[in-house]
């Protein structure tokens, strides 16, 4: 004799029963007598067919579902970023920031109000990447025993801060490029297609410290872009190219905090506002540094001695010194920190000129 089949309520019981979907880099835990089918894809990481989608089963995250629930994070973020404005502009009234020395036609709060709103997006920007890379590490990495809120719930936070971040960064950009067009005196088209070339092209921004900083940051919105989003069609690049690409988010990040000490004139000199940015990634550091040292994969432990064939041998070094490498940077973060000066610059640049100076 065969026994009924389940009901779709016992079914989704039994589909339910197991853990909650394991992140997006770490490894799929189930606790359940049934494999769960993995909330992101057709298949799971570890290639285990999955269970049929029953009724009232989650389905796998959408950007569309993605973006309606940022809007509380987005709507903090705008919050954060009207502070930072006023903040920036309440420093250049009183001229107590360094973007009057790097900048002293800047002074007129009124007339650069753009360009300052412009900044307080960027510092947005670096905020929320900060956090959603603390986000990322914390859920690929070991977990620590208690955590403010649910992993699923923590895994679409870790999303909807990527979303906005890009949108932050893009912000930023666009409203630095208004800012060129607003004091363009040339006409309405020649002042937008050159504050394009400026803000966009890489190498199209040509004076002082900008020929550096401005690709840097360019390209980390480039890279943010398409690094964010590929999240939501992992299921059709496979589950290992999709790690691999995403590991690549903390060059984005990199990136951001490079063009945050080149070009940001809040933090132009040595001085504890500059070094408050070097705090902060002292988290990120140390969560990296353990998530390299218990790796939720077996297959990224570092055994004690390499292999015996040459591509063991070549992964084992690559790993060892990955640690070693990250090991170092905490090393100097730590210093940095402790002596407040990290080779920044002490005293004005001989090289303040701007496309924004148009006396």
């Amino acid at each position: 004799m065969t026994n009924p089949s389940p009901t779709p309520e016992q079914a989704a019981a039994v589909e339910t029963s197991g853990s909650a979907p394991a992140p997006a880099d770490g490894p799929a835990t189930v606790s359940g007598p049934v494999p769960a089918a993995p909330a992101t894809g057709s298949a799971s990481d570890d290639g285990l067919v999955p269970a049929p989608r029953t009724t009232g089963e989650s389905r796998r995250p959408t950007l569309r579902s993605d973006l309606r629930a940022s809007w509380p994070d987005g709507l903090v973020a705008l919050l954060i970023t009207a502070a930072v404005f006023v903040l920036l502009y309440l420093r250049i009234r009183a001229k107590t920031s360094s973007t009057v020395t790097v900048m002293p036609f800047m002074a007129d709060a009124g007339g650069f109000w753009m360009y300052f709103l412009s900044q307080a997006f960027g510092w947005s920007a670096l905020l929320w990447a900060w956090g959603t890379v603390i986000l990322g590490l914390m859920l690929s990495g070991p977990r620590p025993g208690r955590l403010p809120m649910s992993a699923p719930r923590l895994e679409r936070l870790h999303r909807t801060t990527s979303l906005n971040t890009i949108a932050l960064i893009a912000a930023h950009a666009l409203l630095f490029a208004a800012e060129l067009v607003r004091h363009d005196t040339a006409s309405w088209n020649s002042a937008v297609a050159t504050a394009f070339v400026e803000a966009f092209v890489p190498g199209g921004y040509d004076s002082g410290t900008g020929r550096i900083a401005i690709p840097v940051g360019q390209a980390a919105l480039y890279l943010a872009i398409p690094l964010g989003l590929l999240f939501y069609v992992r299921h059709r690049i496979g589950p290992r190219t999709w790690r691999v690409l995403h590991r690549c988010v903390i060059v984005v990040y990199v990136l951001s905090v490079w063009h945050t000490l080149l070009y940001g004139t809040n933090v132009w000199y040595d001085g504890w506002f500059r070094t408050s940015v070097w705090l902060l990634q002292l988290p990120i550091a140390a969560l990296l540094l353990l998530r390299l040292l218990r790796p939720a994969r077996r297959s990224e432990k570092l055994s004690a001695r390499p292999g015996a064939s040459a591509g063991e041998r070549t992964r084992w070094a690559l790993r060892l010194g990955g640690r070693l490498a990250v090991v170092a940077v905490v090393v100097a973060l730590v210093a940095v920190v402790a002596t407040g000066r990290d080779g920044g610059r002490s005293v004005p640049p001989k090289d303040t000129s701007s496309t924004h100076n148009h006396d």
